[in-house]
């Protein structure tokens, strides 16, 4: 017949312990506090992770952000079902992304855009893209009209260019020309029109301030021409 444990043994400590036997072995000795230890730092880890499951990544949070509605191209004026807004991750926000729809509409898009793709402000015809596109604070947007019609169709944004005007009412076996600015950065070249009632395209150029008042005044009475870089 089984005799009933004595008080205080170690037979009567492995019998349904409670949790102040258990921290009480923490005081003693040898392997029995270890393992106790061990539990104790376990069911403490889990808790903390419980925890952080439970209050979530901050990172994770959801932002508003402007993205394209449709298939879009270079030169539109944005109206408001070309844009629509999506949720992103904070942490996956790209930088100058639009966070309303009307930092999108009536703006004037620099490049083409897939329908689903995040709008930032560098997309949209501006100082910022303007600063950016010639690393100047003083930067300016200068709307030409080249003489050659093809070579417009040559040009690409982000292309660099130097502006020339073509003077051929000089005398001389080659007309006169003159450079007005150099490494102008392309940031817009207007839809080709169709049709009878085509109209002629409209290069934009980035360009320092000073350089701007002189290309922009020269465009209005002379032919302007570029040359690639």
């Amino acid at each position: 017949m089984d005799r009933a444990p004595i008080p205080g043994s170690r037979r009567a400590e492995r019998l349904d312990p409670t949790w102040g036997d258990r921290l009480s072995l923490l005081t003693r000795p040898g392997s029995a506090r270890i393992a106790v230890a061990r539990r104790v730092l376990a069911a403490a880890l889990a808790l903390t992770a419980l925890i952080l499951l439970l209050r979530g990544d901050p990172s994770d949070d959801q932002v508003a952000v402007v993205a394209a509605a449709r298939d879009l191209t270079p030169g539109l004026v944005l109206g408001a079902d070309d844009v629509r807004l999506v949720q992103l991750g904070a942490a996956t926000v790209p930088t100058g992304a639009l966070r309303g729809i009307e930092d999108a509409v009536g703006h004037t898009l620099t490049g083409p855009a897939r329908a689903g793709e995040i709008l930032t402000d560098l997309r949209m015809l501006g100082p910022r893209l303007a600063n950016a596109a010639t690393n100047s604070s003083d930067a300016r947007v200068v709307p030409i009209r080249l003489a050659d019609p093809e070579v417009t169709d040559l040009l690409r944004e982000g292309d660099r260019v130097d502006v020339l005007t073509v003077n051929s009412d000089t005398e001389g076996p080659a007309p006169d020309a003159r450079v007005l600015a150099s490494a102008a950065t392309v940031i817009l070249v207007s839809p080709k029109d169709s049709g009878r009632g085509a109209r002629e395209r409209v290069v934009m150029l980035a360009l320092p301030a000073g350089e701007a008042t002189t290309v922009a005044a020269a465009s209005l009475s002379t032919a302007l021409t570029v040359t690639f870089h």
